[in-house]
């Protein structure tokens, strides 16, 4: 919580009747150009997916602006939240009234979807009198107050007041979380920050007994029940964990991602022996998990698979090549898909496995007959190493093959997509908290022309935005975590917190490497290591435009309908 005196009453009234009006104004804007892009893409009366790809600039759009709506609604409900609990402090108050005025700005002007391309509201069929009508007087005030000088200059002198806590901004968790929170800081800050630096730069594989303190903190079992041997918590724990893990060392926080699909899927489709089998092991770090999907060629077109399983009297062999595979050499299992009848096309004929192997190790990483493989060199996303796998009759027991059940592969895996991409929009989350930490420190640090870096105004923008922008990916991908544990479907939310948290991370890591100047490009620097960690975030897990195109879908078949 914030330390800081809470802002005047009255003007904390004024600013959410601000924010809640206009919030009301976005949900008309975002119907208006529903309306608008679906009278695009349809052809026949239905919408159209060769519509859709040939005007991927409005229906990505349509995504990146309702992904700034939720944004701005979650960052609404978050102030209002912690209004209604006496937290909402000076610092929670300007971020919120900076992060309206910036997102506003930005959908009235043009929403960035990366660097070089700019969605406007013409591009998704909207008339400059339109646009002018959804300009209220609440939206032109909170544009006109929120992003001055002195608000972007008390947020920077602010977080410089709570450098050091876990995070800048009381993020409006409970006690229990908050408490998860500082126990994966101290064993982060106390056992992977001191020596991150050097596993990037080697090249190393994050030793193994810090993976065995992880396992003793519960990080491998975190949401499988107890009656598998987990602690038996939420999604919303995941996302302060895997953020808190990520903010040391995104290699670290991503090695529960690979046990957290293992669990989802053997627990969404396997039967109750092999949950009683393997959750128990997942969850205590017996064994390590890696998962085995993408293909050389496909990318993220599952359906164009080709590598096959054959059954064999009571075994399948696999056969064919896989790709982008992180941390398969000390792996125990392989989650796999593969292709079991060649006559179903597309997604029906996959099926998925519990593949057991031996640990390998660098000068023999696959010691198992049928399998071989070579290491992808990569700029960042360590620790683990990636790896390009040949299968040429592997051999899976028939009892691995999950739920016993053929073809049911493509829809095991969508089962879990709603988890991995929160738990991806959290290592996004501490990935550009450690950019800001970064950043931050070497502000208050660098000495340039008789005075710290932080006292230029452009150096404390940078600083106060990043901050901002944190939070409200923060809310959203929160917000996510809470629909999902709710019970209610969330792939719409998850992917929008995936989408945005990617692009937050990126920015923050290019900001305080430009705050590092010269020295940021230099490798003995730690930003160095989180521009390259950053990067990736984009792309896995649903490359951004991607992202984009299935939000888009999603948003086509709910909202405007009229």
């Amino acid at each position: 919580m914030s330390t800081a005196a809470l802002p005047a009453a009255e003007n904390q009234q004024n600013l959410h009747e601000r924010t809640e009006a206009a919030v009301e104004t976005l949900d008309r804007l975002l119907d208006l150009a529903a309306q608008r892009v679906r009278a695009l893409v349809t052809a026949d009366g239905r919408i159209s997916a060769t519509r859709m790809e040939e005007e991927q600039r409005a229906t990505h759009g349509l995504a990146w602006l309702a992904t700034y709506v939720e944004s701005l609604r979650q960052l609404n409900a978050y102030a209002l939240r912690l209004t209604e609990e006496g937290r909402y402090g000076t610092l929670e108050d300007r971020i919120v009234q900076l992060g309206f005025a910036e997102y506003l700005a930005q959908i009235f002007g043009g929403i960035p979807m990366n660097q070089g391309e700019f969605v406007r509201l013409a591009d998704l069929g909207l008339s400059f009198q339109e646009v002018q009508d959804l300009h209220t007087p609440e939206i032109v005030a909170l544009i006109d107050t929120g992003n001055t000088p002195d608000i972007r200059r008390e947020i920077t002198q602010l977080i410089r007041d709570q450098a050091g806590h876990s995070t800048f901004g009381d993020p409006g968790l409970d006690e229990t979380m908050e408490q998860i929170r500082n126990e994966m800081r101290r064993f982060a800050e106390g056992t992977v920050v001191p020596h991150a630096h050097e596993w990037h730069l080697n090249n190393d594989y994050i030793p193994l007994d810090v993976i065995g303190q992880m396992s003793e903190l519960g990080v491998f079992g975190l949401t499988i029940p107890e009656d598998y041997g987990g602690l038996g918590l939420g999604k919303e724990a995941m996302c302060v964990v895997s953020e808190e893990l990520s903010r040391a060392y995104i290699g670290v926080g991503s090695l529960g991602t690979r046990s957290e699909i293992a669990a989802e899927l053997i627990l969404c489709g396997g039967t109750e022996e092999q949950k009683q089998h393997w959750l128990p092991k997942i969850a205590s770090g017996e064994i390590l998990p890696t998962a085995v999907f993408t293909e050389p060629n496909t990318g993220s077109d599952l359906a164009s698979l080709k590598t096959r399983a054959v059954k064999d009297g009571d075994t399948w062999k696999i056969s064919g090549n896989k790709t982008w595979i992180t941390h398969p050499v000390r792996a125990d299992i392989m989650t796999l898909l593969a292709r079991t009848n060649p006559d179903e096309p597309g997604y029906k004929g996959l099926s998925m496995f519990i593949a057991e192997k031996p640990r390998g190790t660098d000068e023999d990483p696959f010691p198992a007959e049928g399998m071989s493989g070579g290491e992808i060199e990569v700029l960042g996303y360590r620790g683990m190493k990636e790896y390009e796998i040949a299968f040429d009759g592997f051999e899976v027991k028939g009892e691995n093959l999950l739920g016993q059940v053929e073809g049911e592969g493509f829809k095991q895996l969508m089962q879990t997509f709603e988890g991995a991409r929160i738990q991806t929009a959290a290592r996004a989350l501490g990935v550009a908290q450690s950019a800001l930490d970064l950043g931050l420190k070497y502000a208050e640090e660098r000495i340039q022309f008789g005075k710290a870096l932080i006292h230029f105004p452009r150096v404390s923008d940078k600083l106060a935005l990043m901050t901002v922008e944190l939070m409200i990916a923060r809310q959203l991908t929160y917000f996510s975590s809470w629909q999902k544990d709710s019970g209610k479907r969330c792939d719409l939310e998850a992917g929008m917190a995936k989408l945005l948290g990617a692009r937050v991370a990126w920015a923050a890591a290019d900001n305080a490497l430009q705050i590092h100047g010269g020295n940021g490009f230099a490798l003995e620097y730690a930003i160095s290591r989180v521009l390259c960690d950053a990067r990736i975030l984009n792309i896995f897990e649903g490359a951004a435009e991607i992202q984009a195109q299935v939000i888009a879908r999603r948003l086509l078949e709910t909202r405007g309908n009229s």
